[in-house]
């Protein structure tokens, strides 16, 4: 749990995103950011001995990508920048980063999973393309590895190209726990130094749009390849996909239209799917579980493939009420949300955000479905959020009123139809219908 707090830590309280009276006069119009939404397919080699079953595991990733001064997001890692030298050459950051654990998809429920490991990351600047990262990374339970990673960057027209060659040191915690599985064989292995070698690239198509690909391929240490499970040495791994991505043809505004914005809803659970909420045909939770939610949306850009589109990066924190049928629970949200403006005959809005959601306790509107199921419920899920609001300042006719907006969304939880292997394989999740207040400053 103490993972994902850090992480929700990173966006609520380090990112800078919150700033005094006296800041926020100085700062009102924002800039254009670094961000990104990408989806891609992630195929990787099995090295394990299945016994004649899959020698292959794919799994579907979304990611989001984001950065200032203050946090990052990467694709599979996050973290906030603690320190750096006057000269820029030495930084050092905290980090989490996504971890697969590559066995095979039938079994991947079973087993929880993939890892989020967190740490320290130093990194040197060896020069203008070539970078030198030395990290310390921990699981849940303290199984610790390192990674000394030398990564460099080149861009070519549209494309970019960003080989990496990765040393990593496996503590025998770690090897017996993720190359033994000790607690199923009760077999143990040493320490052992792996050795990762790969390159990303990603294509500018047009405007916002871009390609995505990576490979990279694994040579495991003596002890690990001694496992008797293990049978290959060597591991391969594939990434394909696509994103909308800041557009590298056009120089960043300076200011946005699009302001800064709070919103506090309140919600309650159905166990109705999407498509019968659509509908209008949604049943109600017998229990009457609730939530109440509080996000802040910073923005990206206001538009994408220059349509008026406003783009924000939003983080928030939601507080599930206790019932009769569960304890309260928190559960903490990051994604990245579009809004589209119409006028008829006031001002509307459409939304829909795309994220991944942290809860602490797993409800009871999840917990029941997934028993049902026979599946091992995930606390990490996919995240979703469909909205429709009105402007206030608009339906009354008050113009100090124009930075208001009430609205419904729709609070989704869900792993992706058993295709993402990073929420546990499995199908199914939780809704609620919201309404909500918004307030731009």
């Amino acid at each position: 749990m103490s993972n994902y707090k850090r992480l929700a830590g990173l966006f609520l309280a380090s990112s800078g995103l919150v700033t005094t009276s006296v800041q926020a006069e100085k700062t009102s119009a924002v800039a254009e950011q670094d961000w990104g939404i990408a989806a891609v397919y992630r195929t990787a080699s099995i090295p394990f001995d299945t016994q004649g079953g899959d020698q292959t595991v794919g799994t579907f990733v979304p990611m989001m990508f984001f950065e200032n001064e203050h946090v990052f997001i990467n694709g599979l890692e996050g973290g906030a920048y603690l320190f750096e030298t006057d000269d820029e050459q030495f930084q050092l950051n905290a980090l989490m980063r996504l971890r697969f654990v590559d066995i095979p998809a039938s079994e991947q429920n079973v087993n929880e999973g993939d890892s989020v490991d967190f740490g320290g990351q130093l990194r040197y600047r060896i020069n203008e393309q070539w970078t030198l990262d030395t990290e310390l990374l921990a699981d849940k339970d303290f199984r610790f590895h390192g990674n000394l990673t030398a990564t460099g960057d080149y861009e070519f027209g549209d494309w970019e190209l960003k080989p990496h060659v990765t040393l990593r040191y496996k503590d025998a915690d770690f090897n017996s726990e993720y190359y033994a599985f000790s607690a199923q064989t009760g077999e143990t292995v040493g320490a052992g130094i792996d050795m990762n070698v790969g390159v990303s690239a990603r294509y500018h198509v047009y405007s916002n749009l871009y390609l995505l690909g990576a490979t990279s391929v694994t040579r495991l240490d003596d002890n690990t390849y001694d496992s008797s499970i293990i049978e290959d040495r060597y591991q391969g791994e594939f990434y394909v996909g696509f994103g909308f991505f800041t557009d590298k043809s056009k120089a960043k505004k300076s200011e946005l239209t699009n302001k800064r914005y709070v919103r506090i809803a309140h919600g309650w659970a159905t166990p109705s799917n999407i498509g019968d909420i659509m509908k209008l045909n949604a049943e109600k939770d017998p229990y009457n579980n609730q939530l109440t939610s509080f996000f802040y949306g910073h923005p990206l850009t206001d538009e994408l493939f220059g349509l008026p589109i406003d783009i924000y990066l939003t983080p928030g924190i939601v507080h599930h009420w206790s019932s009769d049928v569960q304890s309260s629970s928190t559960e903490y949200v990051a994604a990245i949300k579009a809004y589209y403006t119409f006028d008829w005959p006031t001002k509307w809005r459409f939304g829909v955000a795309e994220g991944m959601s942290y809860i602490d306790n797993i409800t009871y509107i999840e917990g029941s479905e997934m028993a049902e199921k026979g599946y091992t419920p995930s606390h990490l899920l996919n995240y979703l959020d469909f909205s429709f609001d009105m402007n206030v300042g608009d339906l009354i006719n008050n113009r100090d009123l124009d930075n208001m907006w009430v609205g419904y969304s729709l609070h989704h939880r869900s792993a992706i139809f058993e295709q993402a292997s990073q929420y546990g394989r499995i199908k199914g999740g939780s809704n609620y219908n919201t309404i909500y207040v918004q307030y731009d400053f």
